[in-house]
This record gives structure tokens, C-alpha cells and sequence, in this order.
């Protein structure tokens, strides 16, 4: 249970130097616009007992500080990304260049390549020194022009680098595993006394980070997979028993699978990892989806990637690179158990199966996660220059909020069952409540 203390956001040193944001106007005095770290925002904003654990538990206000910890003009900074892709990226990338060096003067931005490999010596990668004319155009881009990779690497050697090359502040854009990176890269920095600051910003397509309530590229998911949804529709409705079966991401929680449904209005079925669900029998997806073929004539089924494993009960368990369990494949699993129970029952259907996971990831930011990436990252960069460390950028109540990297990374966020989400999924859909 997470206690008071363990909410506390660590720190390098006091602040001795003004902030050279000029935030003044007509209506306003300067310092109404600096936050302070006086300031905090209730975990749970609902009306507690005082004796309640959970009342005391409240965050620290994101914001930019009237003093900070650097010295902008003798200041470097770096940005990593890591980890699988996500709409975005590149728009965190640009805001946390333009807010470093516009408004803060920091005259030097390097940008990491290929992830945490990027940061040891034995990579042969060279940081990109950032500029206008570089980070100008990406936004409009999906992907990361710093390029990516998966892995953890010895915290030692991401400190050598950093160190070697007088890095101060390092960006690490990126999912639960590279928040884990990033909290081993500010414990050794701690350890060796290396005043470097270390600045988690959340990235995961699923929106399964905790203390985050809607992440950067989730937005643009629930739209392109909408789409996607739409054509397996039109596919399934035109065709006699026809089948749209989609796969989306999600391998632990089903955000996605549950948006996009509500979103499109057109499935029949959505599965999901915090739902199991029987495959066989009369109260079985099977028997199901067969009662909507007589009825209607066409179905349609989402599935996220994460749902059903224990369908795979027995099979050998492998883990990725950043050390995240390899799911068996659930959607080619349900195309051939689909295909199979109806051709023993002789009830001639037509199924298409969708993967569209590496084009919704890979496409650029709609205009909501465009803000969502250009507040995060600013934020992110005040955080950096007023010495918070160990940090990553969350949001509560409407505000973006400074979390501890320890609190984030041991708890993990799914879908609620009992949320207005998945009782409008069900509204929606009429599926079986398993």
C-alpha cells in the first residue's frame, strides 16, 4: 500500500537561480504563474475520513518554478525514446527541444539514438545535437527520428556515457520498462553523486501507466482502430455469415479494445484481458457468436492481444527484450477455432482477420494527443530544471503531476469492469457477461 513518503519527488539541490521564463501580463503578476512545491493534488479527490490512509496520499503540481536548479546556459540536455512505437513521439521530442531552448536558453540539446542502447560507449551510436531546422518538421511525422529500441542496459554504463558527455538532464521518453531504465539510471546517478537529473515522460499506447489518466497516442489508437473496425464491418456485413475479427493492442489491459468499440458503434463482441472468457460450450464465444450469425447474418469481434491467455495454459512463456511476456498470438488462435467449429457444424461462414497493431502505432498524432504531447513534455522540462529527479510526469484531477519513478513502476492499470466503459462496451455490444 502506498504510504505518504513514498510520494515525495526527490530533488538535487536547492534552487538558486531565477527562472528566466517571462510569464507576466496585464492581468496577471509574474509569480501567480510559477507553481511551487507546496502545491499538491489529492490522489483520490473524493471526501475522506481523515483517519483514511488514502486521504493523505496527494501529489506534487507539475509547473514551472520561479527558482531552479540550473543554469540554462550551462546546461545539457538529452532525450531518449524507447520501447515499441506510439503516435507522438515525435511532438514530445520537438516541445521538450523547443521549451529547453526557446524559453529557457539551454543552448544545448542532444537527442539519443535507438533507445537505451544509445547511452553505452559500445553501441557506436553518437548522440544528434538538436536543432530548429531538425526538429521543425517531425511533428508531422509518426515514428521517432531518434529511432528506438527495446532492452535494459547496465545503469553504469548509461552513467559513464552521460558523464562522459556532460550530460545534466536526461528525457526518457517511454513505457513501464523504461520507467524501471530510468529509475536505475537516477539510483546509480544518486549513488555516484553525479548531480543528473532524471525525467521520466509516459509513453504507452494501451494507456495502462499508472498515475497517468489518458497517455499520449491512446487518442489516435481508439481513431485508427475505429477505422479499422468500420472496414472489418462492412467486410462482415457484406458477405453471407460474415466475420470481422480485429486484433488491438493491449497486452494487460483492454483500454483500446473497449474505446474503440464504444467509438465504432459495430461489435458484437470485445474481449478483453480482464475478462476471461469461455471459448466452448452454450455459454461460450462459439455458441455466441453462432446465435448472431442466425439472428443477424454478420458479426463483428475485437480482441486485444492480452485477452484469452489462459486459453494457452501449458505453453511455454517467453519474454521480449524489456522483459515484457510474450503473448500468444489470441487473434490467429480465434481465426482457426472460428473456422474449425463451423466447419464441423457445416455452417459456411466468410472471415476476415485484421491486424492493423503496426499501423495505428505508427501513424502521427491526432490533434488531441499533439496537446497532450506538448503539455507533457513542457512539463517534463520544468520539472528537469527546477533539479526533480527520479521523476515522471503524471496527471490527477485535470493536472499534471510529478510522480515518484518507484511508486509508478510497481503498480499496474487496467480497465475497471465495473467502469462506465465496460458497461457501455456491453450496452453496446449485448455480448454474454462472462
Amino acid at each position: 500500500m502506498l504510504m505518504p513518503q513514498d510520494l515525495i519527488v526527490k530533488s538535487l539541490g536547492a534552487c538558486e537561480h531565477i527562472s528566466p521564463l517571462k510569464l507576466e501580463s496585464a492581468s496577471h503578476h509574474q509569480a501567480s504563474y510559477f507553481a511551487e512545491d507546496s502545491q499538491r493534488i489529492r490522489l483520490d479527490v473524493k471526501l475522506r475520513p481523515e483517519s483514511d490512509p488514502e486521504a493523505q496520499l496527494s501529489l506534487e503540481v507539475a509547473g514551472p518554478r520561479q527558482r531552479i536548479y540550473f543554469r540554462p546556459a550551462h546546461t545539457t540536455a538529452a532525450i531518449v525514446t524507447c520501447g515499441g512505437l506510439s503516435p507522438g513521439l515525435n511532438n514530445v521530442i520537438r516541445s521538450v527541444f523547443y521549451e529547453l531552448f526557446e524559453n529557457y536558453g539551454v543552448p544545448r540539446v542532444l537527442g539519443i539514438k535507438n533507445g537505451y542502447l544509445g547511452l553505452t560507449s559500445n553501441s557506436g551510436l553518437e548522440p544528434i545535437l538538436l536543432t530548429k531546422e531538425f526538429v521543425e518538421p517531425i511533428d508531422k511525422l509518426g515514428g521517432t527520428v531518434l529511432g528506438s529500441s527495446r532492452g535494459a542496459q547496465p545503469a553504469e554504463a548509461m552513467v559513464d556515457f552521460l558523464q562522459a558527455r556532460g550530460i545534466d538532464i536526461l528525457f526518457c521518453v517511454g513505457g513501464d520498462g523504461t520507467q524501471r531504465g530510468a529509475h536505475a539510471l537516477s539510483q546509480e546517478s544518486q549513488r555516484r553523486g553525479a548531480n543528473i537529473a532524471i525525467v521520466g515522460i509516459p509513453k504507452t499506447i494501451d494507456n495502462d501507466i499508472a498515475f497517468v489518466r489518458l497517455a499520449f497516442g491512446y487518442a489516435t489508437a481508439l481513431e485508427k482502430a475505429a477505422e479499422v473496425i468500420q472496414a472489418a464491418h462492412v467486410e462482415a456485413r457484406g458477405a453471407i455469415n460474415g466475420i470481422g475479427l480485429v486484433k488491438l493492442m493491449g497486452r494487460h489491459a483492454g483500454f483500446i479494445a473497449a474505446g474503440a468499440s464504444v467509438v465504432s458503434q459495430e461489435v458484437d463482441f470485445t474481449l478483453v484481458p480482464e475478462v476471461p472468457f469461455p471459448l466452448d460450450g452454450a455459454e461460450g464465444l462459439l455458441a455466441a457468436l453462432e446465435r448472431r450469425l442466425q439472428s443477424a447474418g454478420h458479426a463483428v469481434i475485437v480482441v486485444a492481444e492480452g485477452a484469452g491467455q489462459f486459453l494457452f495454459e501449458g505453453t511455454n512463456q517467453l519474454r521480449d527484450a524489456s522483459g515484457n511476456l510474450l503473448h500468444q498470438d489470441i487473434g490467429a488462435f480465434l481465426r482457426d477455432k472460428i473456422t474449425e467449429y463451423f466447419k464441423q457444424r457445416d455452417f459456411p461462414v466468410a472471415l476476415k482477420y485484421l491486424d492493423p497493431s503496426y499501423f495505428i502505432r505508427s501513424v502521427p498524432a491526432n490533434v488531441f494527443d499533439r496537446i497532450q504531447c506538448d503539455q507533457m513534455a513542457r512539463s517534463a522540462v520544468h520539472a528537469a530544471m527546477a533539479g526533480k529527479t527520479g521523476v515522471m510526469i503524471g496527471s490527477a484531477s485535470d493536472h499534471f503531476v510529478h510522480v515518484p519513478i518507484p511508486a509508478v513502476v510497481t503498480q499496474s492499470k487496467v480497465m475497471e469492469v465495473s467502469s462506465d466503459l465496460w458497461r457501455a462496451v456491453l450496452q453496446s455490444n449485448g455480448q454474454p457477461r462472462w
